[in-house]
């Protein structure tokens, strides 16, 4: 059943608040993993693989210890392969930093708020 346009209306403008108020958290949980970073990925799987190869020797060979280890280098991998592209962790740092060398209100705050901006203002300049 779609929405009517009220409901419409009043869901717009939630969004348009929980990006103005949470940008952090919107940012955090919305912005996607971004660029995928394949060496890491690569390396990752190739730390699973081995890994596994060493669980796999350690039942057969009875060695609780070969086991652990081999369990640990598979963590190790999908850590690994998980992993954050750097382009991605410095855009994160940056944009809880702060920009310094940029004194503009526009470089200031994000898109999102600059967006919800020119939204808010866009009635102001119709009439």
């Amino acid at each position: 059943m779609p929405l009517s346009e009220q409901e419409q209306k009043l869901l717009d403008e939630m969004e348009r608040s929980l990006y103005h108020n949470d940008a952090d958290f919107v940012s955090a949980v919305g912005g996607g993993r971004g660029r995928l970073n394949y060496g890491s990925l690569v390396l990752g799987v190739l730390l699973a693989i081995v890994g596994l190869a060493v669980v796999i020797v350690g039942v057969i060979l009875h060695a609780p210890f070969v086991g652990i280890l081999g369990f640990a280098v598979m963590f190790t991998g999908v850590l690994v392969a998980l992993k954050p592209s750097k382009l991605r962790a410095s855009k994160l740092a940056g944009s809880r930093g702060g920009s310094k060398g940029s004194s503009s209100s526009a470089n200031k705050g994000g898109l999102m708020d600059r967006l919800n901006d020119r939204w808010d203002n866009r009635d102001e300049k119709n009439e």
